[in-house]
């Protein structure tokens, strides 16, 4: 009996058939990768853990649906899953519990400063408890030194809506250096998350044209700031988000005109 594949025709027809098989297996296995990243981002874990949200990826296109607390949680999921390796576009459908009105705007403004405090490394974000009334924050907690504990008011003091800052943080008694925390390797696309959201909740920041990229944790900022003392204000904040190993601050100084 003639072997059909010493045929090159038959041969040929065969590899394309396997080819033409194979692409949807692959492209598959590509969405199913992006799923399971956006799923074990640090983003996901840490901000969105109570929140039900469900990720669906096809050839490169994210849909978000679920629910949220607020939108600040649906943008940390929009700029999460578009920091992924492989995503195109990013549909997000998520809706919030509920929305900002001035009956709760205390609540609103106290789970951003919450959620500002938990970004950054030099302050200890889950050990702070945070009460608003009337727009005035009130900090309680221990800190780990003085230094800590006048940074916390500095950037709860910055966040939009925020009138004043009562800080009545107490510094423990052996004060200690506040350090980074050593534990597991936080994602590109979690890093670039924080880091966007970070300088929009920041009062001082949030009308800075910056773009931000994130490559094993060292973070390259581009864009324009109005001036030295602004750029320098970026880097600063940039700095002690959480997953942030080096900071490129590649800003350009607008030209006054």
């Amino acid at each position: 009996m003639r072997n059909h594949l010493s045929n090159p025709i038959a041969y040929a027809a065969i590899a394309t058939a396997l080819l033409v098989t194979a692409a949807p297996l692959l492209a598959s296995d590509a969405d199913e990768a992006v799923e399971l990243a956006f799923r074990k981002s640090y983003v996901s874990k840490t901000f969105l853990k109570d929140d039900s949200i469900k990720v669906k990826a096809e050839d490169g296109v994210v849909t978000l649906t679920g629910t949220v607390a607020d939108e600040y949680n649906k943008g940390l999921a929009l700029e999460t899953a578009a920091g992924l390796i492989g995503v195109t576009r990013v549909d997000n459908l998520l809706e919030t519990k509920a929305q900002v009105d001035a009956e709760n705007a205390d609540t609103w403004i106290a789970r951003k400063v919450r959620l500002a405090l938990r970004f950054h490394h030099y302050v200890s974000g889950g050990d702070t408890t945070v009460v608003v009334k009337d727009g005035v924050v009130t900090l309680t907690g221990v800190a780990s030194s003085a230094a800590q504990k006048d940074l916390t008011a500095e950037y709860a003091a910055d966040i939009e809506g925020v009138q004043s800052v009562v800080n009545n943080m107490t510094v423990a008694d052996a004060p200690v250096p506040a350090v980074r925390t050593v534990g597991e390797k936080i994602d590109d696309a979690s890093v670039a998350a924080q880091v966007k959201f970070a300088l929009k909740t920041h009062r001082s920041t949030s009308a800075v044209s910056t773009k931000v990229t994130a490559r094993d944790g060292e973070v390259t900022l581009t864009g324009i700031a109005q001036n030295e003392a602004e750029k320098a204000l970026v880097t600063k904040l940039v700095s002690s988000i959480e997953g942030v190993t080096e900071v490129k601050n590649e800003m350009t100084i607008a030209v006054a005109q």
